[in-house]
């Protein structure tokens, strides 16, 4: 079925995929808010404000959190693929996309390498985990910001371009300041690494529900016959 606005054509294939890729990326930012907050209250060993939600890994049950990792990154790799379905294509329109599916990896290399020692304990410095943490983050936020710009050239998306650009950049910063400031022990805030990061995920979530909201709607809309 193909859609014309703003005297362009877009043709939005595979309507029941899409959905489903959309759908991933409302459920992957809730299960993993809802498994790491739930975790952080049961855990007695386990402190929300000073710890990072990645020494959830550490201990019997560090299993869940490293599932939860997977399961998200699979998640928003799917999320990303549906995003590119449902933009207006771009010339450089898969660069955007290209660094979502990098924060995804970035989740995926958080599960598979855990921030934990050969004990099962949790070490902040393990140098496989870091890679994954700078993928995530940095994969999110410059992926959002060229995404927006994509967003901006296509009239269904032009209303949320900015929330994503401004969000992107939010997550940069907060990137910056945290790389200084909270996560290299010994730093100034270094006691509240786990808020910081829980203020991160404040910022980005909300973004990537609303933006598989819209291509979910955008995709129903597309099946309504006309």
């Amino acid at each position: 079925m193909e859609v014309r606005q703003g005297g362009a054509s877009h043709v939005l294939e595979r309507h029941p995929v899409i959905a489903t890729l959309a759908a991933a990326g409302i459920a992957g930012p809730i299960i993993f808010g809802v498994v790491g907050l739930v975790q952080s209250v049961l855990r007695q060993d386990h402190n929300l404000v000073a710890h990072p939600i990645s020494a959830l890994a550490a201990g019997p049950s560090g299993w869940v959190q490293n599932v939860s990792f997977l399961l998200f990154g699979l998640l928003m790799i799917a999320y990303a693929v549906g995003l590119h379905l449902g933009v207006r294509p771009s010339r450089w329109g898969v660069v955007g996309v290209a660094f979502l599916v990098l924060s995804g990896i970035g989740l995926v290399w958080g599960g598979v390498f855990p921030a934990t020692d050969a004990t099962g304990a949790f070490d902040e410095t393990r140098v496989l985990h870091i890679p994954g943490f700078i993928m995530t983050f940095l994969g999110g936020g410059i992926g959002l910001i060229v995404m927006s710009r994509r967003m901006a050239r296509d009239p269904r998306w032009q209303s949320v371009a900015t929330y994503a650009l401004a969000t992107g950049i939010a997550m940069l910063v907060l990137i910056l300041v945290g790389g200084g400031l909270v996560r290299p022990p010994g730093a100034p805030l270094h006691t509240r690494l786990g808020l910081f990061q829980w203020v991160l995920l404040a910022v980005w979530f909300p973004c990537t529900i609303i933006l598989a909201l819209r291509l979910l709607r955008l995709v129903r809309a597309a099946d309504v016959p006309r």
